[in-house]
Parts: C-alpha cells; structure tokens; sequence
C-alpha cells in the first residue's frame, strides 16, 4: 500500500517539484571570469533594426531589453554575462553565457533545471560543446551541437538561446552599446 501511495504521490507531483538550482547569477558570473575584479551591469536595447537584423540571421528576438554584466580587469572590459531564460518542455531553464571580446562562447552555465527529466543538459560535456562557438558558427542540434535523447527540448531550447545571446552580444557592441 505505501508504495502505490508513493508512486501516485510521485504521478500527482507538479513538474517544480524536480526544480533545482544550481548555481546563482553571481556565482555563474564569477566562475565564467575569475580574472574579473568586478561586473558592471548594462541594460541593451536592441531598435527595430537591430530586431530585425536578428530576425535575418535566423534568430528570434524574444525580447529588446536584455541585461548584460560586463566584466572588468581594472579599466579594461574583459567580457560579457547574459543571464536568460527558455522554455524546456513545460519549465523554464535559467543558463548563463559568457562571451569574451573576440564574440567566442566562454562557458555556458545552467543555473536552474525545473523539468522532470532532461537535466542532462548540465552535464559538462553537453555544455563545453558552446566554447568557442561564434557567430559563424551554425550552433544546431544535430549538426555541431549533439542532442541527448530525452532531452530534445531542452537541448534545442538552450541552443537557440545561447546563438541569441551571441548574436545579441555582437549587435550591441556592433552599434557602440559595448566595447
């Protein structure tokens, strides 16, 4: 009896109940650049070209307003953090990108998982596959970045976020918004 109560408990549970955090915003940011001495936080916004720019290269806009912190060694910029947010199946996945200053994924971290299955995607190996990736870069599941089955969603997801981020990163500092 206590067994089927606690599987019917399992099958009742809302998918939140599987959420894990991983990492802060901070601790990701400090981790991406140890070198730093210190973020200092910008707010982008990308105009209607630069949207629609985005919208050329193949990636959805999502938003026009995005966060970055930026990360300094005295006077000089030494990279960018974006923090954001995609749908896995049904949850969100909180990730972290960092950029240096030749436009190249530094590390991809995720700071959040909230689905029940697809974590994977926070296996290192899954996200080391982003170092060095740029703008020339295709950044597809099945072609330079590997799916895990049973983690589809959540692999294409985090995918076309981290290319959003980076194409993000390269208009804003392409119109002056950043170094």
């Amino acid at each position: 009896m206590r067994i089927v109560l606690a599987a019917a408990t399992v099958a009742l549970a809302p998918a939140s109940v599987f959420a894990v955090d991983y990492l802060t915003a901070d601790q990701a940011t400090k981790m991406m650049f140890p070198e730093a001495d210190r973020f200092e936080t910008r707010e982008i916004a990308l105009d209607t070209a630069q949207m629609q720019k985005l919208d050329a290269r193949g990636v959805r806009a999502r938003s026009a307003r995005w966060q970055v912190r930026q990360a300094q060694r005295g006077a000089s910029t030494i990279g960018f953090v974006v923090v954001d947010e995609v749908v896995g199946k049904f949850e969100l996945i909180t990730y972290a990108v960092g950029i240096g200053l030749d436009g190249a994924v530094k590390q991809v971290e995720v700071l959040s998982y909230r689905e029940s299955h697809g974590h994977e995607i926070r296996l290192p190996a899954w996200r080391k596959q982003f170092v060095g990736t740029t703008l020339a870069s295709p950044m597809r599941v099945g072609d330079d970045i590997a799916n895990i089955s049973g983690a589809t969603l959540s692999c294409n997801h985090v995918t076309e976020g981290v290319k959003r981020i980076v194409n993000v990163i390269d208009l804003a500092r392409s119109s002056g918004a950043l170094p």
